[in-house]
């Protein structure tokens, strides 16, 4: 058996309302709208995030995002508007820095140890 792609799911309440903030974490508007309830960007190869409208789970997501260069990462989420908190180092594993969207989702951004 081979897994082919991986798409996580993160619910809010109004997906209206947490689309932009999506878009500015990103960097841009979103991949694929496949309807009125979701919308998803492509962040690595086949891997997905969907943010979908999804009042009963919103705000309980934890993502993990593994990026190259988590300095410069950080950076571009300033010029955007998004301030995650500090970057820590996760043991000998590397470092990381974790963002919250406006409902309580939690998506950290590691670099992991060359």
């Amino acid at each position: 058996m081979t897994m082919e792609a991986l798409f996580v799911g993160v619910p809010v309440v109004d997906l209206g309302a947490a689309t932009p903030w999506y878009e500015r974490l990103f960097g841009r508007p979103a991949d694929v709208v496949p309807n009125e309830h979701e919308v998803m960007w492509r962040v690595a190869g086949d891997g997905w995030l969907y943010v979908i409208e999804d009042a009963k789970r919103a705000g309980h997501a934890i993502v993990a995002v593994s990026v190259d260069d988590l300095d410069q990462f950080v950076a571009g989420l300033g010029a955007r508007g998004i301030t995650p908190g500090p970057t820590e180092a996760v043991g000998d594993a590397g470092r990381k820095a974790v963002t919250s969207d406006p409902e309580g989702n939690v998506i950290g951004w590691i670099e992991v140890a060359g």
